[in-house]
């Protein structure tokens, strides 16, 4: 058995950064932007007023002076003239500052009588407008890779982006294998369960950014796995749940060695997922995940979602860690690597009593993993301990 780390270094090597696509701005949210993006324009493009006001010479303010109201500016609607001493331009917030203008007097610091403003006393020393490019310039870049939020997309779009360089979706075949496998809403023998790891990890990877596929389950045949593998054909991972042990029906391994598998590793010093295979398939990644619930979930956030984050663009980095006190004590740790489900309390993490990883139950009710390394000590309340969030 290898390590987790040396198990995630080795599906690392599965697969590179998928290749560039542009896609409008309007479907750029939550897609990886590929390429550094530059600045079609200044933002703002012109200096324009912050406040609603007056816009005027600096030289001309004092308390009691009066100015001629020659125009008006609005957002969208430049004043076209020029403003000379003595006079102002009403002027409304985000309207291009007018020629000859070097400060905005709000509207509350002035009173205004037949076309005239007098400046009053304790006027607001600010000048209230925001400098032609105060925000980015023309040129400036937007880099990458990064996950485009909402932010990211309406800053893209005052760029003047309209097209944007992403990278394409990684599209992951899912096989359910097993006799003992139904779909849901189908009516299952009572030697039969609902299949529910694809669908998990078809959340899973959607919520990364990649596409996943699903296909029809596989039986525990040799013939049934090889359709099954032909059907993932043109995907760029290739999921397998359940399958991967070494009981006679297991039947995963054998196939996919037929088919030309590549394999990197086969067992992991880890609980849940002892029992977990990767390798290359053809032109895809493979990973057989193990069958029993918590196991395929906890291992596709451990080695599947960071390898999509490789294959998106972003860095090939495990899943992000930090740490937390102990809400309570724990024993000490074997021999394996332990992700244990867990919730996090105002007092600290605590750990669910029962790690049976056929408990999809607990793992719906946890939002951490407490992550345990090979024989960590006995740890006591307020330890530190590293925690992996659920979402």
């Amino acid at each position: 058995m290898i390590t987790v780390d040396e198990a995630l270094a080795k599906v690392f090597e599965l697969a590179d950064p998928l290749d560039v696509e542009h896609v409008p701005l309007a479907s750029a949210a939550g897609r990886v932007l590929a390429q550094p993006v530059k600045a079609q324009r200044s933002q703002p493009p012109f200096a324009s007023s912050a406040m609603d006001g007056y816009a005027v010479q600096n030289a001309d303010i004092a308390e009691g002076a009066t100015l001629q109201v020659i125009g008006e500016a609005a957002a969208g609607h430049a004043f076209s003239g020029q403003i000379n001493a003595g006079e102002t331009v009403r002027i409304f917030t985000g309207a291009p500052i007018p020629k000859g203008a070097d400060r905005v007097i709000i509207q509350e610091d002035v009173t205004r009588a037949e076309g005239h403003i007098t400046i009053d006393q304790n006027v607001d020393k600010s000048f209230h407008i925001r400098d032609l490019g105060v925000d980015f310039k023309a040129g400036d870049i937007l880099q990458s890779p990064r996950r485009l939020r909402p932010a990211d997309v309406a800053l893209l779009a005052s760029m003047n982006i309209g097209q944007v360089p992403v990278t394409r979706k990684p599209v992951v075949a899912l096989i359910a294998t097993g006799d003992e496998l139904v779909m849901p809403c189908e009516v299952p023998r009572d030697d039969q369960i609902i299949a529910s790891n694809t669908f998990g990890l078809k959340a899973m990877i959607e919520a990364t950014g990649a596409t996943a596929r699903l296909l029809p389950i596989a039986r525990d045949t040799e013939s049934s796995l090889k359709t099954a593998f032909d059907l993932a054909q043109g995907a760029d991972v290739i999921v397998t749940i359940g399958g991967a042990s070494v009981g006679d029906h297991d039947l995963v391994g054998k196939v996919a060695q037929d088919l030309g598998l590549d394999r990197a590793f086969y067992k992991i010093a880890m609980r849940p997922g002892k029992p977990l295979m990767a390798g290359r398939l053809r032109d895809a990644a493979m990973i057989g995940l193990p069958g029993n619930p918590v196991s395929s979930i906890v291992c596709g956030h451990l080695f599947l979602l960071p390898l999509l984050r490789k294959m998106l663009g972003l860095p090939a980095q495990p899943a992000a860690r930090q740490k937390m006190p102990l809400a309570d004590d724990l024993p000490a740790n074997g021999p394996r690597e332990h992700y244990m489900r867990a919730c996090i309390m105002d007092t600290g993490v605590t750990a669910f009593d029962s790690q049976d990883s056929s408990r999809l139950r607990v793992l719906s009710e946890a939002d951490a993993l407490i992550c345990r390394p090979i024989h960590d000590p006995a740890r006591q309340m307020g330890d530190l301990v590293d925690v992996i969030l659920l979402e």
